[in-house]
């Protein structure tokens, strides 16, 4: 894929696509609610800073393309508090058509639309490559086997299919760790098919801890995928369960990363999602896509962190007014949205020194200075 643009340009050729597409579906979410909810958008951009192209529409928006493509921004029509602004700029609000006058129930509604439609578009996406390639299977079949582990003590081999645990018939490599993962240091006997043989092998599930409990561990790594033909509401039922299996799976990622499980050299900023976007984009279409649809399922999460300055920290807020009755007065707005920002302006230097460490630089600077 863009295998017809220069080598040296396909990486921010594929950045620009995949950040254009994330960024607009998400500002699409909150244009759209904008909409509903009966709050005239004035501005609906494309990236930040001098605009290359605009234009307006019937309803009066002007839609921009700005020269520097790392997020975007919907204007609502009255977003700022009235004691915010001066008289002349009152006096030209479009009476019930400002944000700031709209319930607060509406105004979370137009400030969870944005992540709400990128978990939307990880559905579409997935269900989309559901529908055109067939739903992906991992089958038990033995692609490798690890050095002094259960699996290789009791002889197993690659390309192995394991049938039946037990008297429990296996069809997914799912099915077999549910059952593995569940007895830690048990006997059982496995029923494989080597070269169209069946076997029964003895083995002694081994045991590793995990948060403090056993676990069953085999030793063995999945070999064979097969793409299994779905139809039109089965590929949607799979796109929401596999955004929904991305979005459990990178909370307890970065769960795991709070609690010092698991090493924090693996959050990247937007030099990693750059570099992975080109490399994604040779591999193909399909690979591409559900680079986006992940991508997209991040993004939607980061978003609704309660965070001042993003949506979730917004949300925060109106679920306080809600509860009190009246929004949080005007100074602990202020001081939760620096607080916000710092935790931003950290998270972002933390991750672009973690892609410039990814790339080697340091091991270069550290080079010349030796």
């Amino acid at each position: 894929m863009l295998s017809f643009i220069p080598e040296f340009l396909r990486t921010p050729v594929a950045f620009a696509v995949v950040l254009g597409v994330l960024v607009f579906i998400h500002e699409l979410g909150h244009y759209l609610a904008a909409r509903w909810r009966g709050v005239h958008v004035e501005a609906f951009s494309i990236g930040f800073g001098r605009a290359l192209t605009s234009w307006t529409d019937r309803h009066g928006t002007v839609w921009k393309l700005a020269w520097l493509p790392l997020g975007g921004y919907v204007k609502m029509h009255g977003q700022e508090r009235p004691e915010e602004v001066t008289p002349e700029e009152r006096a030209a609000w479009r009476p019930g058509q400002t944000f700031h006058e709209k319930s607060v129930g509406s105004r979370a509604i137009i400030v969870a639309a944005g992540p709400v439609a990128n978990f939307l578009l990880a559905i579409v996406l997935f269900a989309a490559l559901f529908l055109s390639f067939g739903r992906p299977i991992t089958l038990a079949v033995v692609g490798e086997v690890m050095p002094d582990s259960a699996a290789a003590k009791a002889g197993l081999l690659a390309g192995d299919r394991i049938e039946i645990i037990g008297d429990q018939p296996i069809r997914t490599f799912e099915d077999l760790q549910h059952i593995i993962t569940v007895h830690p240091g048990e006997a059982m006997t496995l029923t494989i098919r080597r070269e169209e043989t069946l076997k029964s092998v003895p083995v002694t599930v081994g045991t590793r801890d995990v948060n403090g409990r056993p676990t069953g561990q085999l030793g063995i790594r999945a070999g064979k995928v097969e793409y299994q033909p779905v139809g039109p509401l089965e590929a949607l039922w799979g796109g929401a369960t596999q955004t929904w299996t991305v979005t459990t799976e990178t909370l307890a990622g970065l769960g795991q990363m709070i609690s010092g499980q698991r090493g924090t050299e693996e959050l990247g900023g937007p030099l990693r999602i750059a570099q992975l976007s080109g490399q994604v984009a040779e591999l193909g279409f399909a690979s591409l896509v559900t680079f986006i649809a992940v991508l997209s399922v991040n993004l939607g999460l980061i978003n609704l962190f309660p965070v001042p300055v993003l949506d979730g920290g917004h949300l925060l807020f109106y679920i306080v007014e809600a509860v009190l009755g009246r929004p949080l007065p005007r100074r602990a707005q202020e001081y939760g949205f620096r607080a916000g920002l710092a935790v931003l302006a950290c998270l972002f230097i933390f991750a672009t020194w973690n892609d410039l460490a990814h790339f080697g630089l340091m091991r270069w600077v550290k080079g010349l200075m030796g």
